[in-house]
């Protein structure tokens, strides 16, 4: 079993007072994050860098509001940006009843009051047309998580979708399916911060 990677000097900046909350939620993933599913047997080496403070990147983008984040998985990044941003609501949505087993036991055991977990698809959920943003990380390509997501949000709601390197072809290739849900204010972010290689993709877009 790989090492787990030394928490970098970047976590601290990334979350302030908030490091040792981050800091069980790191430990609870590596311990039990392979074991129910939620990683990979390689990522230990990365937990830190390529997962927990990518999606810490994006907290800043956060309004105060309601923030839905669907297919929340093992909690990135709708766990971690709960942790980072105590001034915002979260709702992370999440079908499959292992991962919103573990999504709950993080809320309760980490003290997350600002964290509510739905057992839903986004096209079920009971949050459509009620969120401010809508976060996602690693769900599916833009034309066919535009569609999704959209209607979870209110009119003048926000998209905040973190991507990889491929964002630029995806939102060409989903020209049809933004024009179609009306998004205004589109662009692609690349977040960075000192000490972490890997930088943050996100594309961004105003509903309605």
């Amino acid at each position: 079993m790989p090492d787990l990677e030394p928490e970098p000097a970047a976590a601290l900046a990334a979350f302030g007072e908030r490091i040792e909350p981050a800091r069980a939620f790191v430990s609870a993933l590596a311990a039990r994050g392979e074991l129910l599913g939620l990683i990979g047997p390689l990522e230990l080496p990365r937990l830190w860098t390529r997962h927990v403070l990518n999606s810490a990147l994006v907290a800043p983008l956060l309004r105060p509001g309601l923030v839905g984040d669907v297919g929340s998985g093992a909690g990135l990044p709708g766990l971690v940006l709960a942790i980072a941003r105590p001034d915002v609501q979260f709702a992370l949505i999440e079908p499959m009843e292992r991962r919103t087993d573990w999504l709950q036991s993080q809320v309760g055991e980490l003290g997350l009051d600002n964290v509510v977990v739905e057992r839903a698809r986004a096209e079920e959920s009971s949050y459509r047309g009620r969120l401010d943003q809508v976060t996602a990380r690693a769900v599916s390509a833009l034309k066919t998580l535009i569609p999704v997501v959209v209607p979870l949000l209110r009119a003048g709601g926000e998209l905040v979708l973190l991507k990889g390197a491929r964002v630029d072809a995806e939102r060409e290739a989903a020209a049809k399916q933004i024009a179609r849900a009306k998004l205004s204010a589109v662009e692609v972010l690349e977040l960075t911060a000192p000490g972490i290689q890997e930088s943050t993709r996100v594309f961004r877009a105003t509903v309605g």
